[in-house]
């Protein structure tokens, strides 16, 4: 049993749509048809009015156009500052954790120049220092990063806050906020970020293979300006696709991620919240009677994944696990990699006869 914090596991309905036969989407015109839906169920899941994925342009302020690019989730994130970054743009990336530190790395590729306003991983987001960075007489800022899910150490972070400062310090400053290992299972204020990133294999439950976006009408125009020249790395060839895709669309995964949206808004996004909130607690009530805690404390946890404290045992509680329960889970990331092990609740997952099938298999190999 898959309960790694993406990809997740995929449900057979989604399985099944993605065995049919093959549509080449630079000829067929289901294709496009098939793509048009993708990008309505996805605004609906990002609670915003699509602006469309034809013509440019969006219809209002809090509109949205909304994109499906073929590559993994980091691609999303990679394109965005390959989109909006060129030699000398000032970028403030706000971190605590692996992802928003990541933002930095791919600001310095694009020629930017990064200011990292971090805590350290179990801390929250240093809403301080981000309103002295902002006030600073330097801080001339022309983008922010941040993410609201840090998925390798189970904390949801409180972006609103983070949106709040940014706004009032400079109400022309664009956001990029990492929202893959949320979106879908908790609530995204997508209508106040300028582009707000997704990805199939988590929340979703669909394989990996797409990174999704809700861009901005102003961030469209900051692409425009800065005219990046990668294709793949690249949103704005998906600005209007109505005369075709940029390039060879991955099609059977944009089958699949239609069909894994088509199940989530049947059951209701209301529902499904509750749903990854309950499997949430559930899994850290299991825990705390087997003696683990979350890295974060629990009001910082995010209901997609909870991340329990191993010291130096995560590799090979996940072996056991796997060879005599068959059941995945993933260790911690980077430094904290031999620290940590996650259980991932989130989308198909995020139920609570799984999570009690993987903590019966976690608890007898404790």
């Amino acid at each position: 049993m898959l309960m790694t914090p993406g990809p997740t596991a995929v449900p057979e309905p989604v399985r099944d749509a993605m065995s049919r036969e093959l549509i080449n989407p630079d000829v067929d015109p289901r294709f496009r048809e098939i793509y048009d839906r993708l990008t309505e169920r996805l605004a609906a899941v990002y609670g915003v009015e699509s602006g469309g994925s034809g013509a440019a342009g969006a219809p209002g302020d809090d509109a949205r156009d909304v994109v499906a690019l073929g590559g993994e989730g980091i691609l999303g994130l990679e394109a965005a500052v390959a989109s909006l970054v060129e030699p000398g743009t000032e970028v403030l990336c706000l971190a605590n954790g692996l992802y928003g530190e990541g933002f930095a790395d791919f600001v310095e590729s694009s020629g930017g120049d990064p200011t990292v306003v971090s805590a350290n991983h179990d801390e929250p987001l240093p809403l301080d220092a981000l309103d002295d960075a902002l006030a600073a007489d330097d801080g001339d800022f022309d983008l922010a990063t941040m993410v609201h899910c840090e998925t390798p150490t189970g904390t949801l972070n409180d972006i609103g806050s983070a949106l709040d400062r940014i706004e009032a310090a400079d109400s022309d400053l664009l956001t990029v906020v990492d929202a893959v290992s949320s979106l879908g299972g908790v609530s995204v204020p997508t209508d106040r970020i300028d582009v707000c990133l997704g990805a199939s294999q988590k929340c979703f439950s669909a394989p990996p293979g797409l990174a999704t976006a809700a861009v901005s009408e102003r961030a469209w125009a900051a692409m425009e300006e800065r005219d990046p020249h990668a294709l793949y790395a690249n949103f704005l060839p998906f600005r209007d696709v109505s005369d075709g895709f940029p390039y060879t669309h991955l099609t059977t995964e944009v089958v699949a991620l239609d069909e894994a949206l088509g199940l989530l808004l049947d059951e209701g996004l209301d529902a499904v919240r509750e749903r990854h909130a309950t499997a949430a607690a559930r899994c850290r009530e299991r825990g705390a009677e087997l003696g683990l805690e979350p890295v974060p404390d629990p009001g910082r946890s995010s209901p997609t994944v909870t991340a329990f404290e191993v010291p130096g045992r995560a590799a090979a509680l996940q072996e056991r696990l796997r060879e005599e329960h068959d059941v995945t889970l993933a260790t911690g990331l980077g430094e904290d990699a031999g620290d940590i092990l996650r259980v991932g609740h989130m989308g198909h997952n995020a139920r609570v006869d799984r999570v009690e099938e993987t903590m019966d298999a976690l608890a007898a190999v404790l």
